[in-house]
């Protein structure tokens, strides 16, 4: 087959998985902003406000197939203890494969203490799967099977989590989805690419305030999926006078990241940041780009005229 077509199967095997023998879900260098995406657990119990988040990521730029990733979500408090919401995430590997993942989540918020509390959520919806293997030049003389027909299916889909919090700090551990299902079937005695395996989550963050106009905020992910190596991420942002945030990430054993970012207004906040590449896929490819759009909708003054004496929301 084409040199072209062998590279975006070694980039489908990399993400689907070879039998789930691979990290599959999308990965985030901002996931402590993104969190509505991995937890249903996770709430800002703060009555009154609408949140609001959106995330590009663009991974690998220069390979040939590299994916790109978008999400989005909105959640709220409806009642008391109770908070809800929708998030979207849409993933597509170079022209082939289309993965778009609509949820509805719903968390239950306990006061454990004056200052810390509890939730437990779930999340249930859909998983829209499309693989389009149109347009592919073979130089074999007989096509691999595996990949004769486009494919185009549903699954259905439900999460879990749970996540410990206070004004400084949070803990979560979720399973954003429950059901191993399969992408693509075996066809003529071969076993094909495809099964998605359960992932789970940890995630951590603490504030540090190191005086009234500079705080520091360390943080980190492990995610873990039958098959393949636990994951690990780890962060330092600093918050400098509430408005202005720069940092580092290590994605232990994968890339080193910069990150910034900043609030627009003390309810808008925009970030970015760059991976670059430690494994030989460096070789290949000139980092990963992300940006992220917060944006916290106060319903009693919709237009945010409290100033910057406002205090921020950390995560």
């Amino acid at each position: 087959m084409s040199p072209r077509f062998k590279h975006i199967i070694q980039i489908l095997i990399a993400f689907c998985g070879a039998a789930g023998f691979a990290q599959q879900d999308p990965q985030f260098t901002h996931y402590m902003y993104n969190m509505s995406v991995i937890n249903p657990a996770y709430a800002t119990d703060n009555p009154g406000t609408i949140s609001l988040g959106g995330l590009y990521r663009t991974q690998w730029v220069g390979a040939v197939g590299a994916p790109k990733t978008v999400t989005a979500f909105v959640h709220a408090p409806i009642a008391s203890r109770l908070e809800a919401g929708i998030s979207v995430v849409s993933d597509e590997i170079g022209d082939v494969v289309k993965e778009n993942n609509l949820f509805a989540d719903i968390a239950y918020v306990i006061p454990v203490s004056e200052n810390n509390k509890l939730s437990f959520g779930v999340k249930a919806g859909a998983t829209f799967f499309n693989a389009n293997f149109n347009g592919f030049q073979y130089s074999d003389t007989d096509p691999d099977p595996a990949f004769a027909n486009n494919i185009d299916r549903v699954f259905p889909n439900v999460g879990v989590g749970t996540y410990f919090f206070g004004e400084n700090y949070y803990l979560g551990l979720s399973v954003p989805n429950l059901l191993r299902t399969k992408h693509l079937e075996h066809q003529d005695a071969i076993k094909t690419i495809g099964v998605e395996e359960v992932h789970y989550f940890f995630t951590g963050g603490y504030v540090f305030t190191l005086s009234d106009d500079w705080r520091l905020k360390p943080a980190t992910m492990v995610r873990a999926v039958k098959g393949a190596p636990m994951a690990f991420d780890v962060t330092l942002n600093t918050l400098a006078y509430n408005r202005f945030e720069l940092g580092a990430g290590y994605r232990i054993g994968d890339s080193v990241s910069g990150l910034v970012g900043f609030y627009a207004t003390p309810d808008l906040r925009i970030g970015y940041s760059y991976d670059y590449t430690l494994t030989n896929l460096g070789n290949f490819n000139s980092g990963t780009h992300e940006i992220f759009l917060l944006w916290d909708i106060n319903l009693d003054d919709i237009f945010g005229g409290k100033g910057f004496d406002k205090s921020p929301r950390f995560f």
